[in-house]
């Protein structure tokens, strides 16, 4: 007798400047999960915070969706009723059309940055009860705040640079020159900033002197509420990788050393150059290599010595504890390759391409449909780990009768 699939909703895009890479991703997972085990309903939430469905989603040819397109697709919404599995309302329709239920069993969340990233629908979906993979709204939410992250990992012997946090003025974009010296005290330059909740190299850039520092911040503001200022690293280098616990074991992917054509990656360079393969759901890849992260000129599994890639895995995988992580974060280090001093630099709560090549490459390798089938498989039990009663109040704390 044949196994019920199960009905996997793929959530990407959203309101956020890593919209459009958010939506690579998602397309990368649709494609790399198996159809035998799963049915898939891709949810895309668009920059204007619209959620839509509808097959053609599935299609890189539809997107951005401009008014021809969205005549094939459903507007729909999320029901935040906790009930046995995730269900989406269909919207718009006329006053005597009913709303369509399309119910799902989990939710693969392929958001990057803000609104999505960020713990914030993390909290909506554990509100209602609904297993989703990844780290949970907490860690998100700490994680994709590069300041409350080096703060909740201060007590570790993660070695960190040090920071200031330069906050978005109340009204308008430009610090005033007294509260940005304020603010950045003797901090020395020159420096790096970038925003404090957001990653694929967006926004970021080196600032020499005071006078740098306070023409950058107006446009980096746009996007985030605060940025973060650190040390600039000479001859920098940089180390990722990531960690999951998969069948009660803690294990590290692969490391990736990114190759650098200019002084910053840059973003165009992370996800918009060309090149790469075709690979099937069941090969390496299980999707478009020449999309996202796969564009990346890369080095997997680099030379480094023993105890500096020991230093990085342990660094990795307390931090991921720290966390009381879930899912497959990403975990990057810089380092000056002429000391080799290293500092873990961010957190990324859902990696480019949830990091797939990283584990292709791992000791242990885990192919894009398998660690797929894990993330799922973690979301159904975190689900039960975190479920209540009906009535979660304690009876000794029950002011009102219940009625039957």
């Amino acid at each position: 007798m044949a196994t019920e699939k199960q009905v996997i909703a793929v959530f990407f895009g959203g309101r956020s400047p890593e919209h459009d890479v958010s939506i690579v991703t998602g397309l990368q997972a649709a494609e790399a999960l198996d159809p035998e085990l799963y049915e898939v309903i891709p949810v895309y939430i668009t920059a204007r915070g619209e959620m839509l469905t509808g097959q053609d989603l599935l299609s890189r040819d539809t997107y951005i969706p401009g008014p021809s397109a969205r005549a094939n697709l459903t507007d729909v919404r999320l029901d935040l009723t906790p009930g046995d599995r995730g269900r989406l309302m269909t919207t718009g329709g006329s006053l005597f059309q009913r709303a369509k239920v399309i119910e799902f069993d989990t939710a693969l969340l392929a958001f990057h940055g803000l609104y999505g990233e960020d713990g914030r629908l993390q909290g909506a979906l554990e509100m209602a009860d609904i297993a989703y993979t990844g780290m949970r709204a907490f860690a998100s939410t700490i994680t994709m705040d590069k300041v409350a992250t080096k703060r909740l990992l201060a007590d570790t012997d993660i070695a960190m640079l040090p920071f200031r946090e330069i906050k978005r003025p109340a009204q308008g974009l430009l610090l005033a020159e007294e509260e940005l010296k304020a603010q950045v005290g003797d901090f020395a330059f020159p420096c790096i900033v970038k925003p404090s909740h957001l990653g694929s190299s967006i926004g970021v850039a080196r600032v020499n002197t005071m006078e740098e520092l306070s023409a950058v911040l107006p446009g980096l503001f746009k996007y985030d509420t605060a940025a973060i200022l650190e040390p600039f690293v000479e001859n920098m280098v940089e180390y990722n990788l990531s960690v999951a616990r998969i069948a009660g074991e803690l294990r590290t992917s692969a490391i990736e050393k990114p190759k650098r054509a200019e002084e910053l990656l840059d973003f165009k360079q992370k996800y918009l150059s060309g090149g790469g393969k075709e690979a099937g759901s069941k090969s390496p890849g299980g999707g478009r290599a020449s999309e996202g992260m796969l564009s990346l000129t890369r080095e997997l599994n680099p030379e480094l010595p023993t105890e500096v890639e020991e230093r990085l895995r342990a660094w990795a995988c307390t931090a991921y504890d720290h966390f009381h992580g879930t899912g497959a974060p990403r975990f990057d280090f810089i380092g000056n390759e002429a000391t080799g001093e290293f500092w873990l630099n961010e957190v990324n709560p859902c990696p480019g391409s949830f990091g797939y090549f990283l584990w292709e490459a791992a000791e242990q390798p885990m192919l894009f449909p398998d660690l797929l089938e894990h993330l799922i498989s973690e979301a159904a039990e975190q689900r039960a780990a975190a479920e209540l009663p009906d009535d979660p109040t304690p009876e000794d704390a029950r002011l009102f009768p219940r009625r039957s």
